[in-house]
């Protein structure tokens, strides 16, 4: 079997003799979302082509570099952009950045997104707590052979998405006096869109959001007791809930016109997520 402990360790002593810091957050940044990383301090930007056996994004609005930096005072490790299974990676490499935070020391992740609105009581631009998800694409990055030293055989999930930070999100979003609702994620393979029926299916099932991505790195990061806040951007409606096409230069669109209300909100949330991460 393909050794992914050994490998995540090569990859994280790579990005850590690169820079000092030492964080114990990692951040995921979306389609149309990775602004926040450029606003780090004493940063040291990585191309993901410069870290071995890490997955190389081709995404549009995925700029591909993972960045070591400080916000505020606190180090954080962020990823500009992700990979996804559409890409034609496997399940195992779409998770791999979550494996090499983890040998990096990474106690906490915050995990973005840009999703679908399936629920009516959102709008676009809206930012959603995830709560729970379902995991329509047909694949784990737990299936094969267990490696002990990541976690044990069959993970809990019950609290995959941590309560006392969504707890934690919700305060400050109200301190901020942004709108942040909650809600069920659903993740399917991609990359067309879903189809009007395929959205009426979601919503019986109980999907507030729907998207390509997250759910994977979730796993995985639960699987080594990585504790995560997941928010996701409501780019576009989705299908059939509106009169009109859907395109991705939509879901970029609306990502740079929420960005501001974005940051503001990672930003208040990271000193209170490093103080248990440490």
């Amino acid at each position: 079997m393909t050794d992914h402990f050994t490998l995540a360790g090569t990859a994280a002593k790579s990005v850590l003799d690169r820079t000092m810091l030492r964080p114990r957050i990692g951040v995921v940044l979306g389609s149309g979302l990775g602004r926040f990383a450029d606003a780090l301090a004493d940063a040291s930007k990585i191309s993901y082509a410069e870290i071995p056996n890490f997955p190389r994004s081709t995404a549009i609005g995925h700029a591909g570099q993972l960045v070591i930096g400080k916000a505020g005072a606190i180090p954080v490790a962020a990823m500009q952009g992700r990979v996804h299974l559409y890409e034609g990676y496997s399940s195992q490499q779409v998770s791999f950045p979550m494996r090499v935070f983890g040998r990096m020391g990474i106690k906490a992740v915050i995990l973005t997104n840009a999703a679908g609105g399936i629920n009516l009581n959102y709008s676009q631009g809206a930012l959603v707590l995830i709560r729970d998800h379902i995991n329509l694409q047909s694949a784990s990055p737990l299936t094969g052979p267990n490696d002990d030293r990541f976690g044990v055989r069959f993970p809990d999930m019950t609290q995959a998405y941590a309560k006392d930070y969504r707890a934690i999100a919700k305060e400050e979003a109200a301190k901020l006096g942004l709108a942040l609702h909650e809600g069920v994620y659903a993740a399917l393979p991609g990359p067309s869109y879903e189809t009007p029926a395929e959205i009426n299916y979601l919503r019986i099932i109980g999907a507030d959001l729907v998207g390509m991505s997250t759910v994977l790195e979730v796993i995985a990061a639960r699987h080594m007791l990585i504790k995560v806040l997941a928010i996701s951007c409501v780019t576009n409606m989705a299908a059939g809930i509106l009169d009109q096409p859907l395109s991705h230069e939509e879901v970029m669109e609306t990502g740079e016109r929420v960005k501001h209300s974005f940051e503001a909100l990672l930003r208040a949330v990271l000193p209170r997520i490093e103080i248990d991460a440490k």
